[in-house]
């Protein structure tokens, strides 16, 4: 066969001796087709200079071939220098679409506006949305499982609903930063988390106290306290615990800005870290490495989750397979701790 005469998805498959749709499947790199076939029927493509006509393509399967990540209105530091964590996931998830030949589009959504999503699928502006899920604020999911759109959430997912989503381990996370404490020595181990009621931190306060106790401790309920991921609520937060008595010799805080925060109040105090007081991170962001005091902290590995997100989403849109997937976490061990 001509080089000239290759010009539809049939004339490939016939080249491959494989199905019309395996050729379409391994041109969009779907995940539902071997590595293997992948690579082959892709070389023959692009030896004829065989290209999809996109937009033909994507009026007739109905697609737009680009994912919303969602953001809420209530949530304006997103963005922002105080939630680098979303700014990373969000990284994460451009390069995971990009390699699956998908656009990304960041919308921003009232949380008592019930019609957003409808409006978005109906007009096929989308083919489906990617959000940060919070079991505080379950307005975002309960209208996209109602309306059975095609999504997935990053957070733990809320056992009411059933969808797909990734989550970090993040009782290991909590175990593992305090067990690292107690190898250095430390007595009386703190522990800052962001929002009391978020299953997230529930799941890491988990692993805090499971690690305490095997090591034949308890909580003290005095070295525990609570802010909202922020900067400035891990200073407030830490200033608190500084205050009580007894006095903690080492903390694990539930977010790296957070640390950060009490790092700063720490040595606000008169106190040094970590020779007073040696401070545990959790996301390991890159500005834990670049920070003045180098954090010890829970890697999460952003981009695997931005991967995963993405990945998990368009299978979902292509098979209609629900998945639940958490991810695993390691220590990262600086000069904090």
């Amino acid at each position: 066969m001509s080089k000239k005469a290759v010009q539809t998805l049939d004339d490939i498959a016939q080249l491959a001796g494989v199905s019309k749709s395996t050729v379409s499947r391994a041109l969009n790199n779907s995940p539902l087709i071997s590595q293997e076939t992948k690579e082959r029927i892709q070389a023959i493509a692009q030896e004829y200079h065989f290209r999809i006509n996109v937009p033909a393509r994507n009026l007739r399967l109905q697609q737009s071939r680009i994912v919303a990540f969602v953001v809420p209105t209530y949530y304006p530091e997103f963005f922002s220098a105080e939630d680098l964590f979303g700014l990373e996931i969000l990284g994460g998830i451009s390069k995971g679409l990009r390699a699956l030949g998908y656009d990304l589009l960041i919308i921003h959504v009232d949380p008592h506006d019930t019609t957003w999503a409808r409006t978005y699928l109906d007009s096929r502006r989308v083919d489906g949305f990617i959000i940060m899920a919070s079991n505080r604020r379950q307005e975002h999911l309960k209208s996209l499982v109602e309306l059975d759109a095609p999504f997935i959430a990053w957070g733990v997912p809320i056992s009411k609903f059933n969808y797909c989503s990734v989550t970090g381990d993040n009782i290991m996370g909590g175990t593992l930063a305090t067990q690292h404490l107690m190898q250095i020595g430390r007595q009386r181990i703190a522990f800052l988390g962001g929002p009391k009621d978020e299953l997230t931190v529930q799941y890491r306060f988990q692993g805090f106290k499971t690690a305490l106790q095997n090591a034949g401790r308890s909580v003290d309920p005095n070295l525990v306290a609570y802010g909202d991921y922020s900067h400035a609520s891990g200073f407030a937060a830490m200033q608190r615990l500084m205050e009580q008595s007894p006095k903690p010799d080492a903390v694990f805080v539930n977010s790296d800005l957070m640390a950060i925060g009490a790092i700063n109040a720490i040595q606000h105090s008169g106190k040094t870290v970590p020779e007073d007081v040696a401070v545990v991170g959790y996301d390991d962001l890159s500005i834990a490495a670049y920070n003045n005091l180098p954090l010890t902290t829970i890697r999460q590995n952003i981009s695997l989750v931005g991967k995963l997100l993405t990945q998990n989403l368009i299978q979902f849109i292509q098979t209609g397979t629900i998945t639940n997937v958490t991810t695993p976490v390691e220590l990262v061990v600086r000069q904090s701790a």
